[in-house]
């Protein structure tokens, strides 16, 4: 129990910084980057209702196809980060009334947003958990054309940012392709980067006990072989080879 509540405040925080990235960001520099939320800053132009109440729309419609169509695949982190995230965004909504640009300069907005939404995204996603929206159709795509997931995120996101043409200028179009495409690139960064520098620590970490291990068995008087037969009589563990952790974890 405590480890799922921990799960939920964590991904409330995620989320609470994905909606942040949007509503200071996104929403006033006009830059549709691939979203949800990215479609609704269009979408607001031909809808008199608020960005929260488009977002809820969406994630909701997009919900329910996705348990249609594809089935119980999302489970209650998708839903429940699919439902909060609009609800910040209302909440924002209401206390700043006026929101404007922070920076004055639409590219700088969007480069904030590319940055923020990636931290909040990366933390949702190390939860096993997303923001829903876009995710859904790509595994719409998937599913039916058969299509890879990466490229399904980024077709659906670029349809996304073409989408601002029918609204804004060349300007703004050419903000949300590169937003959208830089998005992708901070994210995986975040991400995948992370669990890199990790896994690399916990292999060295690994390794050092394998060593110690080796040594205190020299000491003690025992004799350890090589694969190819070589004894091992060192005690210093200087010149332990690197086979050493593969054959003990196999």
């Amino acid at each position: 129990m405590k480890e799922q509540v921990k799960d939920f405040l964590i991904m409330t925080g995620g989320t609470a910084i994905v909606a942040a990235a949007v509503f200071f960001f996104l929403v006033p520099s006009h830059v549709s980057v691939g979203s949800i939320s990215g479609l609704a800053v269009v979408l607001e132009n031909f809808i008199p209702l608020p960005i929260s109440v488009i977002t809820m729309i969406l994630n909701v419609a997009l919900l329910i196809v996705g348990f249609l169509f594809i089935g119980r695949e999302f489970g209650g982190k998708t839903v429940y980060t699919s439902f909060l995230l609009p609800v910040i965004i209302g909440i924002l909504e209401k206390v700043f009334p006026n929101n404007g640009s922070m920076t004055g300069d639409p590219f700088l907005d969007m480069l904030c947003y590319v940055f923020v939404v990636s931290i909040g995204l990366s933390i949702l996603f190390n939860c096993n958990a997303s923001s829903g929206g876009l995710d859904i159709v790509a595994k719409l795509m998937n599913k039916y054309l058969r299509m890879d997931l990466g490229k399904a995120m980024a077709l659906s996101g670029m349809c996304v940012a073409l989408s601002s043409a029918l609204v804004y200028d060349k300007k703004i179009v050419v903000l949300s392709v590169l937003g959208t495409y830089l998005n992708g690139l901070v994210l995986d960064h975040f991400i995948f980067g992370a669990k890199v520098k990790r896994r690399v620590c916990i292999l060295s970490k690994k390794e050092e006990e394998i060593r110690k291990f080796i040594i205190e068995e020299l000491h003690s008087g025992a004799t350890i072989y090589e694969p190819s037969g070589h004894m091992i009589s060192s005690p210093t563990g200087r010149s332990l080879p690197s086979w050493t952790s593969m054959s003990t974890a196999n």
